[in-house]
């Protein structure tokens, strides 16, 4: 079936390849590198059928399946490519590109304001109100004057890009940096694209820079050397990309980008800065874009509709606008009853100042400070509550307008008047968009019931939740985004045995869990945004339909959001209540969190929280988002079901956590990682962690288990951790990334007011190392082999280096109640421990592969930096006390952890350890200070122990051996161990101290 299907796709190429030569393309191709050459060649028109008084007819902004309207005819994209919904088969995704009628008809618009009216009819004179556009179908425009029919020509092109301007209009003979955005209309591996520069833009490999579909502006003399990201030997791509700058034959520029992976959708493909453009003239300057496919099909656009572009020079200032503040918190903005503005100029000229209180009806001089050297200007004394616009006057005439809604813009200005009833969605949209297109503001949702699928966020506006406002999700959410490749053959957990990941080593889909690589079907979405705020002290709630499971995809298309807010490549974010500069913290008495106030007093009030309940698989995923600001926020107060993780920040950089309150989740509380979902890894750096309280049935801080690329400089101060059924701080690195510097209680977020608390942990650290390797271009084998005399069969990656962990610092935390104590799923808030719960040990746990003579038929294959066995690296524990409960008889000395398996980073994947305070095994630098290690019911295994540890300093440190265990220490494959001032009490704390290091290690 899937061999005929392709067969018929085949054929109907071929016939849309003998209709190509019908129109000449923007720039002709030549040779199989299919490099452009500069022309522009007039675009073939057929002979008309009729020609009427009726209208003419435009592509609309949005319209992707033509590719261009001229004379009577309209050329219509006829093609394929690869676009796989969540309910696409695995063979299903070979698609045609082929305009329905509702397609077409929503593609076309009038070219002058006019009402009309169009219809398509078959080549026989059939009206035609559904199916696909085909060869001989013609479309008929009617209005008051009379009809116009356009012959709808199908040819062979890849579906129309959109080629945009953010500044489309400059004043000439200033300084301005041209910012182009250009996104293909259809994904594609190694694509080409022509961007067109008229002339007068000089472009050159130091003037201007590139971002390639997210990955961070370069120079375009550095694309070449751009990193790629972390990915395994198996990836088509050495490179991100390569330039080539051509002249045309008027004068302009045509830049070519070669060898592009377009196959993931980030927003713009293309984003490009030429700075310092000086234009003289005045006039029109016009721009072209086109792309080229390598797959399935080689196709070209048009370079004609949304791929071209005009920017217009004229006399007078263009640029005034309205300065937006977008790296402060959202209680440091100014007062809404200031406004500050600028503008490009390249004289001292005598500009005045004007405002507009009624939409342009009036205008009078503005109260204000006015530097027109420097180009800016600071309004006050507005009103509040008031849309007010300004422009600029001088000698070369008026400005553009800027406005400025002064204060915040209640919903009920757009009709929304948050009953309960009533879906608010789009309404709530356009009003985002209303702010948006004047420049930014913050919309204000006072009490109601405000019903949502999908919000869409734009850059520079606020939302304002009030307390009494409640935004409320609904069934119906955007659905997921369709993908290049298909993500079936691996949707959920990891086992150690499960190909899933690898057998398409560049499907980047199949690198993590589901909810992380579908970013639409969700509460809040934005990408591509800078500057979004969600404050306030009302309650968001997924209310029931926001859903937690890895199988949602399995779900109708009505239940299959999975997260509250989904930022993607954003940056200046900020999610919380009512910023307070208290710290906050715990009362067990009440189970509740206090703010400390600056006499030490307890403030019981926390009304300034935002209110977040049941949120799905995330409360924020935010993926390739630098800039965060979360704070003050209390989660789960009055229902704490269909709630996972809290905040995922995957391949995030600058990011701020501070006071934080969960009063139970499943799945991590707060977790930096790095995965694949952009289509390319992208580092993690610089997390500033303060004041997170909670309970967890997994972590409540997680590095991972998501590390396809590296993570450095967090710092955690002040955690409380009520419960956590894995570990209360771990971190892991799975994927191949290097992980280091990692502070917990250093005062590096400030001053360290609390000592760190944690209770009802499984373990609570667990710091390890795996080498699962899902990153693109990985792959893995199935083997077998004998470890400490027990047989595995499991995947192994071969072609992806083990992770490393370096730096750890762990500091001033009291530790009891070691056991799976989270109230998660429980029906009393802490069940008391009766033995039956999990427990574990502190671990840290590096990764050794196994030894090639214990693999049946050898181990055939060496990683890429040679390395077989990954050390973590220099961890400090400095004024650490956990108290364990014990129990556990001598013969648990002889436990052998196993190596940590491909899909394996979980505490109960190492079963039972040999020592009840701190177990570690393949490290390079160990040292304890300070601590001390007890438990409640007599432990006989040793107090540590090390296993394959190079180098451990033990220092003042108090400890209780039992009387039958071998020693305070077990070692096995250890040297240099380093004991000073050891207290040991016999049996229970106090009994008996022994000082000394004499006798306390032993090999087993």
């Amino acid at each position: 079936m899937k061999n005929t299907y392709t067969l018929i796709l085949t054929g109907m190429l071929m016939v849309a390849a003998s209709m190509d030569a019908l129109a000449s393309p923007f720039f002709k191709r030549q040779g199989p590198g299919r490099s452009p050459v500069s022309s522009m060649d007039t675009l073939a028109s057929s002979s008309p059928i009729s020609q009427g008084p009726g209208p003419k007819l435009t592509a609309a902004p949005v319209s992707p399946h033509i590719a261009g309207i001229s004379g009577d005819t309209i050329r219509v994209v006829n093609g394929i490519t690869r676009s796989f919904t969540v309910d696409s088969q695995e063979d299903e995704g070979l698609v045609l590109i082929r305009p329905t009628v509702a397609d077409l008809l929503a593609e076309v618009q009038a070219a002058s304001p006019d009402h009309i009216s169009c219809q398509i009819n078959t080549a026989d004179g059939i009206l035609k109100t559904a199916g696909t556009i085909t060869a001989g179908d013609h479309l008929t425009a009617t209005n008051a004057n009379g009809s116009t029919i356009y012959l709808l020509w199908p040819e062979n092109r890849a579906l129309t890009g959109q080629l945009q301007l953010l500044q489309p209009t400059i004043t000439a003979g200033t300084s301005k940096d041209l910012i182009l955005q250009y996104t293909a209309g259809q994904r594609t591996p190694d694509a080409t694209i022509s961007i067109y520069f008229p002339a007068g833009i000089r472009i050159t490999p130091d003037n201007t820079t590139v971002n390639v579909i997210g990955r961070g502006a370069v120079l375009l003399k550095g694309l070449d050397k751009q990193s790629i990201g972390r990915t395994g030997t198996r990836y088509s791509y050495s490179k991100v990309g390569t330039v080539d700058i051509q002249s045309a034959a008027d004068g302009g520029s045509i830049v070519i980008f070669r060898h592009l992976d377009l196959r993931p959708a980030n927003g713009p493909d293309l984003v490009l800065k030429v700075r310092n453009v000086v234009l003289t003239a005045t006039g029109q300057y016009p721009f072209k874009a086109m792309y080229t496919t390598a797959a399935p099909a080689v196709l070209t656009s048009s370079g004609t509709g949304t791929e071209t572009a005009l920017l217009h020079v004229v006399h007078t200032i263009t640029d005034f606008e309205r300065i937006i503040v977008n790296d402060q918190p959202f209680h440091a903005l100014e007062k809404a009853t200031q406004a500050r503005f600028r503008w490009t100029t390249t004289i001292a000229a005598d500009v005045k100042l004007q405002q507009s209180p009624d939409s342009g009806k009036t205008w009078t001089r503005a109260n204000a400070r006015v530097d027109a050297a420097r180009g800016t200007a600071v309004v006050t004394g507005l009103q509040p509550g008031k849309l007010y616009q300004f422009r600029l006057s001088s000698k070369e005439g008026l400005s553009n307008i800027a406005s400025h809604y002064s204060g915040r813009l209640d919903v009920q200005h757009f009709g929304i008047n948050g009953d309960e009833e009533t879906d608010h969605t789009d309404r709530i949209n356009a009003a985002i968009r209303y702010l948006h297109d004047i420049g930014g503001g913050t919309l204000f949702f006072g009490k109601g019931i405000y019903n949502v699928r999908t919000v869409h966020l734009q850059s520079n506006v606020y939302l304002y939740v009030d307390k009494g406002a409640v935004i409320r999700a609904i069934k119906g959410a955007d659905a997921p985004e369709a993908t290049w490749f298909s993500d079936k053959a691996y949707r959920a957990g990891l086992s150690p045995t499960d190909p899933g990941p690898y057998l398409d080593p560049e499907n980047y889909l199949t690198k993590q869990d589901v909810g992380h690589h579908y970013f639409h079907n969700a509460m809040f979405f934005g990408e591509r945004l800078d500057n979004i705020k969600i404050i306030g002290n009302g309650l968001i709630t997924g209310n029931g339909n926001l859903v937690t499971s890895d199988k949602v995809m399995n779900n109708p298309p009505d239940k299959r959001a999975d997260k509250m807010f989904s930022l993607k490549l954003c940056t200046n974010v900020e999610i919380g209540g009512i910023a307070r500069d208290n710290d906050l913290w715990y009362d067990p008495e009440k189970d509740a969190p206090y703010y400390t106030g600056k006499d030490g007093s307890k403030i019981t009030d926390d009304s300034n929280m935002l209110q977040i309940d049941r949120a799905g698989h995330f409360v924020l995923l935010a993926t390739g988002t630098d800039n965060i600001f979360v704070h003050d926020t209390y989660f789960g107060k009055d229902n704490q079901s269909n709630v996972r993780d809290i905040y995922d920040f995957m391949a995030c950089n600058q990011v701020t956590v501070r006071n934080i309150y969960s009063r139970v989740s499943s799945d991590d509380i707060i977790k930096p990682g790095s995965d694949c979902s952009l289509g390319f890894t992208r580092p993690a750096r610089h997390y500033r962690v303060r004041n997170v309280i909670g309970d967890t049935n997994c972590n409540l801080f997680q590095i991972g288990s998501e590390t396809a690329d590296d993570i450095m400089d967090i710092c955690v101060d002040n955690i409380y951790v009520l419960g956590a059924n894995k570990a209360g701080f771990s971190i892991s690195t799975n994927d191949g990334a290097y992980v280091k510097d990692i502070h917990l209680n250093c005062g590096h977020t400030g001053p360290v007011n609390q000592r760190s608390k944690m209770f009802r942990t499984t373990a609570p650290f667990f710091i390890s190392i795996s080498n699962r390797g899902r990153i693109i271009g990985a792959t893995a084998g199935k083997y077998t082999f004998t470890e400490e005399g027990r047989k595995r069969t499991e995947l192994l990656v071969q072609n992806v280096n083990i992770g490393q962990v370096e730096n750890i610092l762990i500091n001033g935390i009291d530790i009891a109640e070691v056991y799976s104590g989270s109230s998660f799923g429980g029906d009393v808030r802490w069940k008391p421990f009766d033995g039956s719960q999990k427990r574990a040990t502190s671990i840290i746990a590096g990764y050794q592969l196994p030894e090639p003579a214990a693999v049946e038929g050898g181990l055939n294959f060496t990683l890429p930096d040679g390395r077989h066995t990954g050390y973590i690296r220099n961890v400090v524990f400095k004024d650490v006390h956990i108290t364990d409960k014990g129990g556990n008889p001598l013969s648990d000395t002889s436990q052998r952890p196993p190596e940590l398996g491909v899909g394996q980073y979980n505490v109960g994947n190492l079963k039972v350890q040999p020592a009840y305070g701190l177990w570690a095994r393949h490290v390079e630098g160990l040292s304890i200070q300070g601590s001390s290690f007890r438990y409640e019911k007599r432990d006989s295994r040793f107090v540590l122990y090390l296993d394959d540890v190079k180098g451990a300093s033990i220092s003042n440190i108090k400890v209780i051996k039992a009387t039958d265990a071998l020693s305070i220490i077990g070692q096995n494959r250890s040297s240099g161990i380093r004991l000073k001032n050891i207290v040991c009490y016999q049996d229970e704390w106090g009994k008996s101290p022994v000082t000394g290091a004499v006798g306390t290690v032993s090999s087993r």
